[in-house]
């Protein structure tokens, strides 16, 4: 199955305190966004002012041209793939678009391998630690707060190749999972920990798993924040999980970067 990856950054600027919420300073706004199909095409999604430079915001028509090409995608068989996606990416391509349904439909058909570890963890695990634990010899160009303050500064190119690079490497990642049916991660002790993973599931099969055990935890990361907000479209929920679950997975993809 053909891979593609996606990723957004946004241009919203604000410090985050240890342990600190990011939704506490949504809604946001995507400043660029990129797509890049495995070996593949690689695309950059942003909006332009009158003189050619880049726009702070990607406009409502430029996100909603994006949300189709991976709705277009996926209808093709292709696998749409992110790193927090369900949680992040496609919530607010959704709500930059002005479309949340189908925003959700793409959501849900996705592979997020992120969020199946976190539902077989109980906790996430950021891109740049499975990279390094997955031995892909690919790495992030920047931290994802850097991102909004050098967009605004002007540093388009900059921003421009960050955002390629993710997809690069989720990519890189999801073929190596593919390949050794585990995901490995540097832990915050330097060692590297095994999780196996024999097969990637779509977001709405990994949603109907059971939750993961986090009765060791003080604070846990409820699972339903995760997808809640796919949840709440309750006049196309039936639809959109209807749609998501009729095609069983067969194969075997800036909260937590």
């Amino acid at each position: 199955m053909t891979i593609l990856s996606f990723d957004i950054e946004i241009s919203d600027v604000f410090d985050l305190a240890p342990g600190e919420d990011m939704e506490k300073y949504a809604p946001f706004h995507i400043s660029v966004a990129a797509t890049a199909v495995h070996e593949g095409e690689e695309k950059l999604w942003f909006s332009q002012q009158p003189d050619g430079t880049p726009a702070l915001n990607l406009t409502r028509r430029g996100a909603q041209d994006m949300l189709e090409y991976l709705a277009g995608m996926q209808d093709q068989g292709v696998m749409i793939c992110a790193w927090n996606g369900l949680s992040f990416d496609l919530k607010w391509i959704g709500h930059q678009a002005g479309n949340l349904p189908l925003a959700a439909r793409v959501a849900l058909n996705s592979y997020d391998p992120m969020f199946q570890f976190f539902n077989q963890k109980g906790f996430p695990v950021g891109l740049a630690k499975v990279g390094a634990g997955m031995g892909i010899g690919q790495e992030k160009l920047m931290h994802g707060a850097d991102a909004p303050k050098e967009w605004r500064a002007g540093h388009f190119d900059r921003v421009k190749e960050y955002v390629i690079g993710d997809c690069q490497m989720t990519n890189l990642i999801v073929r190596a999972i593919q390949e050794t049916g585990e995901v490995r991660w540097l832990t915050n002790k330097g060692t590297i920990s095994i999780e196996p993973m024999p097969r990637l599931k779509t977001a709405a099969e990994v949603i109907g798993d059971p939750a993961p055990d986090q009765s060791w935890m003080d604070t846990p990361l409820p699972k339903t924040k995760f997808y809640q907000w796919t949840q709440e479209l309750s006049s196309s929920e039936e639809m959109i999980v209807s749609k998501a679950t009729d095609k069983p997975s067969d194969d075997l993809g800036p909260l937590f970067q």
